[in-house]
């Protein structure tokens, strides 16, 4: 029963400020209420007031925190905004590198294919030319080979012909002949006593005996040249035959010459005369030893070149 009233109150309550909202305005709260509807109003609009500043302040309370998390948003969204902006900003920049790169790699490529060809086109030419070096070298060292051979046989053919030729003139003192090997040859030096009369060029008996022994070793030794060199010391001579050295000792070379050519049959082709005059001294004119040095008559005897020269003749062509 109880129930049943209080629920009857209720409904009449809800009737009645429905009613008294239906008919008042809510404008505000009414000064020194008199009646029971001024109050109930009053009450009712108390209440109503209380829940809508409660759900204003609810309202501020979640616009606050709304303002605050945009703030943040806003802050966070410029944060990634401009994280963007510069993670754009490099990727553009590293594909315009990566762009350079792919570019020069290109070049870099062709330019490696290029001098890929050009080295082994080189390499071949290398190789060819090489081969060809390789050759001429071998070639030369055959030529060398020959010369070596042709320069032994013609050492060994000075050194047994000096000996024989010092053994042959034995007989001679060694201030009229003297007999040495040097520079490639065999210099035979027959002194002035031994051979000519102060001023002549007519052979002394012992100086034909000298040569006679030098021809016979002369025809002996067929592949021998021989130089007949005459010379003086440097006092002048003026006479109706010579009017100076140079004639003297010129026809003291060609007497030579003629005896051996004439009387001993050395052939003529391997002979030759030179007239020096005082002009290749071996020792000082300053002294009569020294002028009686001076005063000889050189017999120089070297090997046919005749092999050599076709050899290198042979190598020019």
């Amino acid at each position: 029963m109880r129930h049943i009233i209080l629920t009857s109150l209720v409904l009449l309550a809800l009737g009645f400020s429905k009613l008294a909202f239906g008919q008042l305005e809510p404008k505000s709260v009414i000064d020194e209420p008199k009646t029971f509807k001024e109050k109930s109003y009053n009450f009712f609009l108390s209440k109503r007031l209380k829940k809508s500043l409660n759900q204003r302040d609810s309202l501020n309370d979640l616009t606050v925190a709304f303002n605050k998390d945009t703030t943040q948003r806003g802050k966070d969204y410029r944060y990634l905004d401009s994280l963007y902006n510069a993670l754009t900003a490099k990727y553009n920049d590293c594909t315009a590198r990566n762009n350079d790169l792919k570019s020069q790699y290109a070049e870099l490529n062709a330019k490696y294919n290029e001098l890929a060809k050009k080295s082994l086109s080189d390499a071949e030419r290398f190789n060819s030319a090489l081969k060809i070096k390789a050759e001429e070298l071998e070639a030369r060292e055959k030529r060398l080979a020959e010369l070596q051979g042709i320069i032994n046989k013609q050492d060994s053919l000075l050194n047994a012909l000096n000996e024989t030729v010092k053994r042959a003139l034995l007989a001679f003192k060694s201030d009229e002949i003297s007999v040495e090997m040097k520079n490639g040859k065999v210099y035979v030096s027959l002194s002035d006593k031994l051979l000519f009369k102060s001023g002549s060029a007519a052979i002394e008996e012992k100086g034909l005996d000298a040569i006679r022994t030098l021809a016979d070793v002369l025809n002996k030794n067929p592949d021998i040249d021989v130089l007949i060199e005459g010379h003086t010391d440097n006092i002048p001579i003026k006479t109706a035959k010579y009017e100076d050295n140079w004639a003297l000792s010129a026809d003291r070379a060609l007497s030579i010459v003629r005896l051996l050519s004439n009387e001993h049959n050395v052939n003529p082709k391997r002979l030759e005369a030179a007239g020096r005059a005082e002009f290749y001294p071996k020792a000082t004119n300053e002294t009569a030893e020294g002028r009686a040095k001076n005063r000889r008559t050189e017999i120089i005897l070297s090997p046919k070149l005749d092999e050599l020269y076709k050899l290198i003749e042979k190598n020019r062509r």
